[in-house]
């Protein structure tokens, strides 16, 4: 396997555990408690803490996606260098869906900063929040670059039936599912309240 295609991999994997960091993220928002999926699940999954595979899993993602775009670089054929993982302006490959990867990482990384407890206390609860939901921005943006790079770096047209852009379309789905879940739900509390 070579390195651009060991990347691909891992970009596909952070995506996923994205996918699911931020499912977990939504529930936690929500009195997922005391919905009758949970009710109905076995005790050994409702004594795992949610909120810590919710923060595992966010700095799992991080790594990933570092590793991912740190090994780039090491294939001369794939066109990367380490100073244009900084700031990607010259890049070479799909320049527009490689900003919305080093933005979905930026933002990644300001929610999690954000999310450090000192840092959290000092924003307060409301403020904090705000800035959280930059990551349904974040997933969105991450899930896009997933789709439509070409995982060779060839610039080759999207071909959206593959079972990788499958795969990733499918975790674009259970976003928006999850959005629109949690929209519901607002809606549902502000007209209870």
């Amino acid at each position: 396997m070579e390195t651009i295609e060991i990347s691909g991999v891992l970009g596909m994997t952070a995506a996923v555990l994205l996918t699911l960091n931020i499912g977990m993220g939504i529930l936690m928002s929500t009195a997922y408690k005391k919905l009758s999926v949970w009710k109905k699940a076995p005790e050994k999954f409702k004594r795992f803490k949610m909120v810590d595979l919710h923060n595992y899993t966010s700095y799992g993602v991080v790594l990933i996606v570092l590793l991912h775009i740190l090994i780039l670089p090491l294939d001369p054929n794939s066109g990367f260098s380490y100073a244009s993982l900084l700031w990607p302006s010259g890049n070479l490959h799909q320049p527009i869906f490689v900003w919305l990867g080093y933005i979905s990482l930026i933002a990644l990384l300001i929610v999690i900063l954000t999310s450090q407890k000192p840092i959290k206390k000092a924003l307060g609860f409301r403020l904090w929040k705000n800035i959280h939901v930059i990551s349904y921005m974040t997933g969105v943006l991450f899930i896009i670059h997933a789709i439509v790079m070409d995982p060779l770096l060839k610039d080759r047209a999207v071909d959206f039936i593959d079972a990788e852009k499958v795969f990733m379309e499918l975790c674009g789905m259970i976003l928006l599912v999850a959005f629109y879940w949690r929209y519901q739900y607002n809606k549902k509390q502000a007209s209870t309240n």
